[in-house]
């Protein structure tokens, strides 16, 4: 069962306990914490198996606070731009529940990469390895960003997930898997690091909405402005 599911049950076995604390003091009966959190169990678990925990995640969504909405755009830039800095195609991003359930997906929010032309090219057992060195370093780029701008990480689960499931693909054994982790978010913290108005710039466009076309060409301006700047001071 997804993370969101099981939150929501936790939730609801939350309630139940207080109610039934409580209960004597209110003289709430018996029954309702009982009926509350049957009817918590029961919605989490039809969502889960008929939408996909779909009606969850837009659950969560809608009482998501104007902080944890930003926190989710500094995240999903830090993936976008380590993306494009690395060269890997980008098919568009969504920043909350309702944009990834009408894209057809699951979670608060994400940045969709087009593999078709990284799994068109022959194959190479070097350039598949390094492909996997810049997928890491993207997927643990969401943590860096937000370290790197709120000194903490609250997302980052899924990411942390897919990468040890292609390591795992790989042939990496599990032990491996933590000091290639720590890697390859150190990676993206020095890309975005080196590029931070470029990122602050992404931030204000994906808030914005703006397609990832545009996207494109506001992280461009960004390059070179930098590069003019940086010819000028020689």
């Amino acid at each position: 069962m997804p993370q969101t599911a099981l939150n929501l049950i936790a939730v609801g076995i939350f309630l139940m306990t207080m109610t039934s604390l409580l209960g004597p003091i209110f003289n709430i009966p018996p029954v309702v914490p009982a009926g509350v959190t049957f009817g918590i169990l029961g919605l989490a678990t039809a969502d889960t198996l008929s939408w996909n925990s779909r009606g969850v995640s837009l659950l969560l969504d809608l009482f998501a606070s104007a902080q944890q909405r930003q926190r989710i755009i500094n995240h999903e830039a830090g993936h976008f731009l380590t993306a494009y800095f690395l060269g890997i195609p980008i098919a568009g991003y969504t920043l909350t529940a309702w944009e990834a359930i009408r894209q057809g997906r699951l979670g608060l929010g994400g940045v969709n990469f087009d593999t078709q032309t990284l799994t068109a090219e022959p194959f190479d057992l070097e350039k598949m390895r390094l492909t996997l060195d810049r997928f890491c370093t993207v997927w643990m780029a969401g943590v860096a960003a937000e370290k790197i701008t709120y000194g903490d990480a609250q997302g980052g689960a899924e990411d942390r997930q897919q990468l040890r499931q292609a390591l795992t693909m790989a042939g990496l054994p599990e032990i491996g898997h933590a000091h290639k982790e720590r890697w390859a978010q150190l990676q993206a913290a020095n890309l975005l690091t080196r590029h931070q108005k470029t990122y602050e710039a992404l931030v204000e466009a994906m808030e914005q909405r703006a397609s990832v076309e545009e996207c494109y060409r506001v992280i461009q301006q960004c390059c070179d402005s930098e590069s003019e700047q940086l010819a000028a001071n020689n």
